[in-house]
């Protein structure tokens, strides 16, 4: 087989690449063992682990305990929806989406009180070590974890107030709009930054992804008249979730 300039180990990853799109090599097919690419393309033992590596980092093949390398099946995305920042009636994106698709949709959290790091006190515009609320949640489609995030709120602005811990109280499971409202914040700005990285140990854990499996990052934050009201960094699996923006036009 003849190949261009590219690394062997990268296009022999292409040719299997391709192999599984098209068709060729099915899901929960086992992948040629390192002997039979080795045979088969004319590579050492080195460049076709390394080409079994590339693939199984992208998320296309599985290892089996005892059994070998399998073809994963390939779930269709679903929709994120990401809807700005005034959804109807204080719900947030996720709430309503699932509301609308029949509530399989479920969610926990956890708040806690912590001092900001300097990452997270640079978002807020406050000084490294000024308390927050932090919360963590895990999101869920059918039971199945889909997307986890992290929201910090400064307590400066929401301490001592009825919305202080944002999953309980009388507006408890609001957006942060509505939230923010409440106590006579508003709210009339959000910045969203896209990005995509391979998902960190703990994140895949929950997810259900493995080592090097890449996923969307958003960074969020929103603002009241400058002020930054709250930041989150919200984690989804870019093989099975695809965000989805609908923005008013203005």
């Amino acid at each position: 087989m003849t190949f261009g300039e590219q690394p062997a180990y990268l296009r022999v990853a292409s040719d299997l690449r391709e192999k599984i799109a098209n068709g060729s090599l099915p899901p929960h097919t086992r992948l040629p063992s390192q002997a039979r690419i080795r045979e088969e393309y004319g590579v050492s033992d080195t460049v076709a682990l390394e080409a079994r590596k590339v693939l199984m980092a992208e998320g296309l093949v599985e290892g089996r305990s005892g059994s070998g390398t399998y073809v994963r099946e390939r779930p269709v995305p679903r929709r994120v929806a990401r809807s700005g920042y005034r959804p109807v009636s204080g719900a947030t994106p996720f709430r309503q989406e699932q509301a609308a698709e029949g509530a399989r949709g479920t969610w926990d959290a956890h708040s806690e009180q912590e001092e900001a790091g300097e990452e997270i006190a640079a978002r807020l515009g406050i000084e490294p070590g000024d308390r927050v609320m932090r919360t963590r949640y895990v999101y869920r489609d059918g039971g199945e974890a889909m997307m986890v995030a992290t929201s910090w709120e400064p307590l400066a602005v929401t301490g001592r107030t009825p919305v202080m811990l944002p999953e309980e109280g009388p507006l408890g499971g609001c957006g942060v709009v509505e939230r923010m409202a409440a106590i006579d914040v508003v709210v009339d700005n959000v910045v969203e930054e896209v990005g995509a990285r391979p998902g960190l140990a703990e994140e895949l854990l929950v997810l259900g992804g493995v080592p090097g499996h890449v996923v969307m990052a958003v960074e969020r934050t929103f603002y009241a008249s400058g002020l930054a009201v709250e930041t989150a960094d919200i984690v989804v699996p870019a093989d099975r979730y695809r965000l989805s923006y609908h923005l008013p036009v203005r």
